[in-house]
């Protein structure tokens, strides 16, 4: 079973790995444990912490640094971007999937419009209820999808959907299909990042 939180020593950083299946609260609980380890790694010298892992929201970044800073005076760095709804859309591009090529289709996809890839699709735009976005491996919309989105449409369950707002009823991955509440959909804050966790189930970030 992988480590909810584990600790690497660089030689010019520590890193934090944060694993993405773990609740907040269970990274909270996991972290405040190791504390005792990382005063330890800092008997000698102030070296900066960069954590790394999960897609965290302003709140859980927060969260993280107000605990490590009330034991540890230090510059701490997150991979997670302060954006407003993006984090996703730069976790496509961290994530460790073979490598494919990637469409860019500029605007909105209207409804009753169909786009389809082979490889990974970058949308500049909505893609409206009533649309389709269909991919061989990653979906990434610059927008609000409220259309049908599928991913990894050649099976890959390794592929990711992103946008700055999930506003639609349906998600697939695969072969994997997730019907999402309209009381999901109403969430504040809103959905952006869904891939497929260990129970092959569709999870919303």
């Amino acid at each position: 079973m992988k480590s909810c939180v584990t600790i690497n020593l660089r030689k010019d950083d520590i890193v934090i790995k944060i694993n993405e299946e773990y609740s907040q609260n269970d990274i909270m609980y996991s972290l405040r444990k190791k504390i005792p380890d990382l005063k330890k790694l800092y008997q000698s010298e102030k070296t900066p912490i960069i954590i790394t892992g999960k897609v965290l929201k302003n709140k859980e970044i927060d969260e993280i640094q107000e605990l490590i800073k009330k034991y540890l005076d230090v510059t701490i760095d997150f991979d997670s971007p302060r954006t407003l709804g993006l984090h996703g859309i730069t976790r496509t591009y961290n994530k460790e999937i073979a490598t494919s090529e990637t469409k860019f289709h500029r605007g909105a996809v209207r409804s009753g419009q169909k786009v389809e890839y082979e490889g990974s699709l970058v949308v500049l735009g909505d893609v409206n209820d009533g649309a389709e976005v269909i991919a061989g491996e990653n979906i990434v919309v610059l927008g609000i999808l409220r259309g049908l989105a599928h991913a990894g449409a050649k099976g890959n369950k390794e592929a990711i959907i992103a946008a700055s707002a999930i506003e639609a009823p349906q998600l697939r991955i695969a072969n994997i299909i997730k019907e999402i509440e309209k009381e999901e959909i109403l969430e504040f804050p809103k959905k952006t990042y869904a891939c497929v966790n260990k129970n092959e189930e569709i999870i919303l970030e």
